[in-house]
């Protein structure tokens, strides 16, 4: 006479938790690598984007790049003339740009604040005179 299974004995259930620890132990860092990856590939991608533009703007400006912190974000997101100039897109005569639609955020730090000084408190770094623009706050910096 047989008897039906009545639930997983002791020792069966704790061979399936160490089964799934392992996996996990292998798994995991895996996913960790993956997001590292990822998020220096998108500071690549951002960086690249963005220093294209400031190269097109100083094409279109005279040979000059935005030229401050603090007209940054306007002269770049804004419709402009060849002096600097900034108005809303569509306005006569600010006729070039707009370069981007908004600075994108730091994925390394999850905002999009511009400072010039770095290692600042700010996201990103931006040298008026020169047009430098890099990423700050990165847990292991390289200049990208």
């Amino acid at each position: 006479m047989t008897r039906a299974h009545d639930g997983w004995t002791l020792v069966e259930v704790l061979i399936v938790v160490i089964v799934l620890g392992v996996l996990a132990a292998i798994v995991v860092p895996q996913f960790t690598a993956a997001s590292t990856d990822a998020k220096l590939s998108a500071l690549k991608t951002n960086l690249d984007t963005i220093r294209g533009q400031l190269e097109l703007y100083k094409a279109q400006h005279n040979g000059t790049y935005p030229t401050s912190i603090e007209t940054f974000v306007d002269q770049m997101t804004k419709a402009s003339e060849p002096g600097g100039w900034t108005a809303e897109v569509g306005t006569p005569g600010f006729d070039l740009g707009p370069y981007l639609q908004s600075i994108p955020n730091n994925p390394y730090t999850g905002s999009n604040t511009i400072s010039s000084s770095p290692p600042g408190e700010s996201a990103w770094y931006y040298e008026p005179g020169t047009g430098h623009f890099r990423a700050n706050h990165r847990p292991d910096y390289v200049d990208y």
